[in-house]
C-alpha cells in the first residue's frame, strides 16, 4: 500500500479501537444504572423494539457494501461526476428501502396492542419509543446516505469519530437524566433528539471534505440504467449476509430446540466472551477494507499479493494470540466469573475456538473477494446454511451443543478454507491456487506447533497457580504475552509476510536503511 493508504488504514484502525474500548466500559457503567433508574420492563421494551427494527434492516444487507465497491474505481481514478451519480444511485435506493421499512413498522405497529398486551409498560410509552427509534433509523436512509463515501474513501474515522462521540456524550445526558428524574420520556427524547444532531454534524463534515458531492435523488432513478450491474451484486450481497444471519444468530434458538433453556444461559456465558473478541477483530478489520479496495483499483498486482501475504501474516499473529489465551484460559475465566458448575465440555470450546479460527483467518479473503466484487457463487451460502442445518438436526439430538458446533465448523471449513480462496484465486486474481496454498501452509502449521508446544508449560507450571483474578491477570497474561513475542519472531523468521510487516514499523524501517 501507499504511504497515504496506510496511513488512513492505521488512523480508522486507532479510531475503531479507541472508540470500541471507551464505549465497552461506558455500556456496561450505564446499562447498570438505566435498570436501577428505569427498570428492566423499560430496558426489556427497549431492546425489544431494537430487535423488530433490527429485523426490518434486513432490507439494508448487501446495498452498501455494493456501492462502496463501485466508488473504488471512481476514487482511484478522481472522477467526480461518476461519484456523483454512484452516490446518486445510493441515495435513491436506500430512499426506496426507508419507504418501505417506515411502511411495514407502521403496520407492524398495529398489531402493538396484541403482542404488548401482558406487558406492565403503557402503549404511549411502546409506541412513543418505537416511532422514536424507527425515525432515528430512517434518518440513515434519508439523509445519511452520502457517509458511504467517507468509508469508501478510507476516512471511516470521521464517521467513526463523529457518531461514537455523540453516543457518548448521549448516554451520559440519559445517564444523568435517567439517574435524577427516572422519566422513560426524557430517555428516549435524547435518543431522538441526537439522532437529529448527529445527522446535521455528519452532512455539515461531508459538504466540508467533499464540497464538489452535490447529488441528485431524481437522478439516480434515471442513473439506475446506466449501473444495472448494482442491483445484480446488491442481489448477490443480501444471500451471502442472510446466510451470515441465519448462521450467527441461530445458535441458542437450536439450543434451546435441541437441548434446554437453562444450557442456553450457559453456553450463552461462553459466547459473551468469543463475541466481545469477534467484535473487536472486526472493529480492527473494518479500519483496512477499504485500503485493499483502493488497493486492488490500482491494478498493480505485485504490490496486491505482497500486501495480501503481509495481512495474512498479521491475521494469523492475531489469531494466533487470542485463540492461545481463550484455549487455555477460558474455563479458569468462567470458573472464577461464574463458578465451575457453569462450565461446560471441553469439546464446546474447542469447536468454539476452531469456528473462530476459521472465521478469523478467512478474514483476508473475504476483504479481496469484495474489492473485486465476487458475490456471484450464491450456491454456496444456501450449501452452507443446508450443510450446518442438516448436520445439526442429525448430530444435535445425540450430541447436543457439540452437534450443533458440529454443523457450523463442518459448513464454514468447507466453504471458508477451500471454496472461497479458489474463487478468489480462480475469477480475481487469476493465479494458481496451488501458489495460495504453498503460502498458506507454513501459517497453519505454525499455528499448530505454538499451540502444542506451549501445552506441557500452562498445564504443568501455570494453571495450578490461579486461584483468583489476579493471578488469572499476573499468570495468564504473562504467559500470553511470553507466547506473543515466541509467535511473532517465529513468524518473522518463516513467513515473508511478516518480514515485510515488520519492516513498514517506522522504527524498524529507519534502522533497516540506516
Amino acid at each position: 500500500m501507499s504511504e497515504s493508504r496506510i496511513h488512513k488504514s492505521l488512523l480508522n484502525v486507532k479510531t475503531n479501537i479507541f472508540f470500541f474500548v471507551f464505549t465497552l466500559f461506558i455500556s456496561f457503567f450505564s446499562r447498570k444504572i438505566f435498570l436501577e433508574c428505569l427498570g428492566d420492563n423499560f430496558i426489556g421494551l427497549t431492546g425489544t423494539l431494537g430487535n423488530i427494527l433490527g429485523l426490518l434492516n434486513l432490507a439494508e444487507f448487501g446495498i452498501g457494501t455494493c456501492i462502496s465497491y463501485f466508488l473504488f474505481k471512481p476514487l482511484q481514478c478522481k472522477d467526480q461526476t461518476a461519484i456523483r451519480e454512484i452516490i446518486s444511485v445510493f441515495g435513491y435506493v436506500y430512499r426506496m428501502i426507508g419507504m418501505g421499512i417506515g411502511l411495514i413498522a407502521t403496520v407492524i405497529s398495529l398489531f402493538f396492542p396484541l403482542i404488548f398486551k401482558d406487558s406492565p409498560i403503557g402503549l404511549g410509552i411502546v409506541y412513543f419509543a418505537f416511532f422514536s427509534f424507527l425515525t432515528s433509523s430512517l434518518i440513515g436512509y434519508f439523509i445519511n446516505y452520502r457517509q458511504i463515501l467517507l468509508t469508501a474513501d478510507q476516512k471511516n474515522y470521521v464517521v467513526v469519530a463523529y457518531f461514537q462521540t455523540g453516543g457518548i456524550i448521549k448516554t451520559l445526558l440519559q445517564i444523568t437524566l435517567a439517574y435524577y428524574t427516572r422519566n422513560v420520556y426524557l430517555w428516549v427524547i435524547i435518543e431522538l433528539l441526537f439522532g437529529f444532531i448527529n445527522c446535521g454534524i455528519l452532512n455539515w463534515k461531508i459538504n466540508k471534505v467533499y464540497p464538489w458531492l452535490h447529488t441528485d435523488i431524481k437522478q439516480g432513478k434515471q442513473l439506475l440504467k446506466k449501473y444495472p450491474d448494482i442491483f445484480t451484486k446488491t442481489r448477490q450481497i443480501f444471500i451471502h449476509r442472510i446466510k451470515d444471519f441465519i448462521l450467527n444468530k441461530s445458535d441458542e434458538i437450536l439450543v434451546f430446540a435441541f437441548v434446554s433453556l437453562k444450557m442456553v444461559a450457559y453456553y450463552g456465558n461462553y459466547l459473551l466472551i468469543i463475541n466481545k473478541i469477534i467484535l473487536f477483530m472486526n472493529v480492527v478489520s473494518d479500519g483496512m477494507g477499504a485500503g485493499v479496495g483502493n488497493l486492488v483499483a490500482e491494478g498493480n498486482m505485485k504490490n496486491t499479493m505482497k500486501v495480501f501475504w503481509e495481512l495474512t501474516a498479521i491475521r494469523f499473529y492475531v489469531t494466533g494470540v487470542v485463540c492461545f489465551g481463550l484455549f487455555y484460559f477460558t474455563n479458569p475465566l468462567i470458573t472464577l466469573w461464574l463458578g465451575s458448575e457453569y462450565l461446560l465440555d471441553n469439546w464446546i470450546l474447542y469447536l468454539l475456538l476452531f469456528n473462530l479460527f476459521v472465521m478469523f483467518t478467512r478474514g483476508v479473503v473475504q476483504m479481496y473477494i469484495h474489492s473485486y466484487g465476487l458475490y456471484a457463487d450464491t450456491w454456496s451460502a444456501w450449501f452452507e446454511v443446508i450443510v450446518n442445518l442438516m448436520v445439526t438436526v442429525i448430530c444435535a439430538s445425540q450430541w447436543g451443543i457439540i452437534g450443533i458446533l458440529l454443523g457450523k465448523v463442518l459448513s464454514s471449513t468447507i466453504i471458508a478454507l477451500f471454496w472461497k480462496p479458489y474463487y478468489l484465486y480462480r475469477d480475481g486474481l487469476k493465479l494458481s491456487i496451488f501458489d495460495y496454498w504453498k503460502g498458506m501452509m507454513p501459517h497453519y502449521f505454525l499455528f499448530a506447533l505454538g499451540i502444542a508446544l506451549f501445552y506441557p508449560i500452562v498445564h504443568t507450571h501455570i494453571l495450578p497457580h490461579i486461584h483468583d483474578f489476579i493471578d488469572l491477570l499476573l499468570y495468564g497474561g504473562g504467559i500470553i504475552a511470553i507466547y506473543a513475542i515466541a509467535y511473532i519472531i517465529i513468524l518473522y523468521i518463516c513467513t515473508t509476510g511478516m518480514r515485510n510487516f515488520v519492516c513498514r514499523i517506522p522504527i524498524v524501517h529507519k534502522f533497516l536503511r540506516r
